[in-house]
């Protein structure tokens, strides 16, 4: 490796960058990242800025087509304060429309195109939009509710299909694309809100997270400097646009330095190192799920044939963390925690197997993170005779918090549409009469290096036999096993015992080996630990960001009567995992076998 290789990857050098491409935002409050688009047009011209499967825009092209949309937004009267709800897949189109609306004020709901009934009408309902944009094909899904949506909810498309709606897409087409004349229009500042992004709604329905000009300005600047990306460099972008990591960090990231992000509409494992080879990309955006997904695939040239130089995202599991740096010959992987409506990020410059960041002393004071031990039977931070949380140990599990400090931009908590469900996720009087921190929500211990590493979220602990389970960790001991491709771990309630039994929902391939895999866990795993139920799945339920939906997983059971798929129960006389059938169940259910 060169010096200046090394020098690039030097973990003092990234948080420097980082510093300082983020140092200048606020200087100018009207600096916003759309308005930030037209100054890249100027600068990078005719250089590529967005390559999908099907067409290009250059910088100059991009800033034209966000700018039709900002006219757009003004000829149809949206005001500031004003939502649009956006219902769209992966496309270059996506950005323009969501950065050419916000430009004028409004506020664009990204919307999860694969939601259909209960949960597209709740999304659209708790940010009650003037406008619903809805891409062509998905129109059947907005049909279907649409008289649940509400009579001041208009909806155009993107693109021909239904004949009586208006096509938006047209109507932007036919404005100008040249720069606007900002004092025509109540230009929004940093402080506004631009987007409302949703959680993925894994234990509930989604929850709409403000996010406000200056976390677009921050993230796209700080993953930028971090990553240091230049025009030379091309992102490999097959994550949601509606998600905050795959419609705002990789492309902010990438367009704010003048390079190309190359978008597809979704992630096939089959197609991934063929499409991000041909493509010469030198950067990639993944999420942990992601990884392991290539892993599990089959092998094929192009995966060490790609000319990437780093990785970026969140998620990467230690256990499938060497392989994929490894086996697909990964320079540099940065992996980071932050959350979409969090104030606590950590970053992993260092590189350092499976932990998900620190913060350096020198930016502690900035944004202050504390672990609090947490009471598993309640849900809650524990605390001491004095009513004040109690810091976690090195190298003990404790719940991560983010102060929130007055008058500081950085430790902001901007919350949700719903005021309620804001101030659920805040604690008060934690360390000190008047303070306030946001509740993560996820486990985390952290090393004597200062390094953090994820343990579970809160709820994903049960308990068993008087005993703790992290059903993060039970499912990677079973990863590990042959033939088993994909695995989640639950708690589900069993008739007279107390707590909840472990619960795995596994994908394998022909070499699985009951016998084996119950060898495999005695080994690694204490007896609380060791799930007492299997299920064999074609897939595991996921979000579109592929975390598992654990919560439907529970609601299932193991009910062999309602489930098509393969159960086991773990026979502590037989000493085997054996069928679970009706009979089984029965007796289970009457306290009849031995646990």
């Amino acid at each position: 490796m060169s010096a200046a290789a090394e020098s690039r990857r030097s973990p003092r050098r990234a948080w420097i960058r980082a510093l300082e491409r983020t140092a200048a935002i606020g200087s100018d409050p009207s600096c916003t990242l759309p308005v930030l688009i037209d100054s890249l047009a100027e600068r990078f011209g005719e250089a590529c800025a967005l390559a999908g499967r099907n067409s290009t825009l250059s910088y100059r092209a991009f800033a034209a087509l966000c700018r039709r949309y900002s006219r757009l937004a003004l000829a149809r009267g949206l005001a500031a304060g004003d939502v649009v709800a956006l219902l769209m897949r992966n496309r270059p189109e996506y950005l323009a429309i969501w950065l050419g609306l916000t430009r004028t004020g409004v506020t664009v709901a990204l919307l999860n195109p694969e939601l259909r009934g209960e949960s597209l009408t709740h999304c659209v309902g708790i940010v009650k939009p003037r406008l619903l944009i809805c891409e062509a094909p998905l129109w059947g899904a907005v049909c279907e509710v649409r008289a649940r949506l509400g009579a001041g909810v208009e909806i155009a498309l993107f693109g021909p299909g239904e004949s009586q709606l208006t096509r938006i897409d047209l109507e932007a087409g036919a404005l100008a694309g040249d720069p606007l004349i900002e004092s025509r229009h109540r230009a929004p500042t940093l402080s506004d809100r631009a987007l409302y992004i949703y959680t993925s709604g894994t234990t509930g329905l989604p929850k709409a997270a403000n996010v406000s000009h200056r976390r677009l300005m921050q993230w796209s600047h700080w993953f930028s400097g971090l990553m240091d990306v230049t025009p030379d460099d091309r992102m490999y972008d097959c994550l949601p646009l509606h998600h905050s990591i795959g419609g705002v960090v990789a492309p902010g990231a990438t367009l704010t330095a003048g390079g190309a992000l190359v978008l597809r509409e979704r992630f096939s494992a089959g197609t991934f190192w063929p499409d991000v080879t041909e493509a010469r990309c030198t950067l990639l955006q993944y999420i942990g799920e992601l990884c392991r997904y290539l892993v599990n695939h089959r092998q094929m040239p192009e995966e060490r044939q790609h000319c990437l130089r780093l990785a970026c995202g969140s998620g990467l599991a230690g256990d499938v963390w060497s392989t994929f740096k490894e086996r697909f010959r990964i320079p540099q992987i940065l992996e980071f925690y932050a959350s979409t409506e969090g104030n606590v990020s950590l970053y992993n410059c260092e590189g350092r197997h499976g932990a998900i960041g620190r913060i350096p002393p020198v930016l502690a004071h900035r944004a202050p993170v504390a672990l609090v031990r947490h009471d598993d039977e309640t849900g809650e931070p524990l605390r001491s005779a004095d009513g004040r949380c109690i810091r976690a140990a090195r190298g003990e599990t404790g719940e991560a918090l983010g102060e929130i400090v007055a008058g500081s931009e950085l430790t902001r908590f901007e919350g949700y549409a719903d005021a309620a469900a804001s101030r659920a996720k805040v604690l008060h009087d934690v360390f000190r009469a008047g303070d306030a921190w946001y509740r993560t929500g996820d486990l985390m211990r952290c090393d004597e290096a200062g390094f953090f590493y994820f343990v579970a979220r809160v709820g994903d602990t049960f308990r068993w036999k008087g005993e703790n389970v992290s059903a993060r960790e039970v499912a990677g001991v079973l990863a590990a096993v042959q033939g088993v491709h994909d695995a989640v771990v639950y708690g589900v309630t069993v008739p007279h015992a107390d707590g909840r039994a472990g619960m795995a929902a596994l994908v394998v391939d022909a070499t699985f080996d009951r016998a084996q895999l119950r060898r495999h866990l005695g080994a690694e795993l204490p007896p609380h630990a060791r799930p007492l139920f299997l299920r064999i799945v074609g897939a595991i339920p996921r979000t579109e960001t592929l975390r598992p939906r654990t919560a439907e997983l529970v609601r299932e059971g193991y009910d062999p009567a309602r489930i098509a798929d393969p159960l086991y129960l773990d026979d502590a006389v037989r000493a085997e995992y054996v069928p679970l059938d009706a009979s089984l169940y029965a007796r289970l259910h009457s306290g009849s076998l031995p646990r």
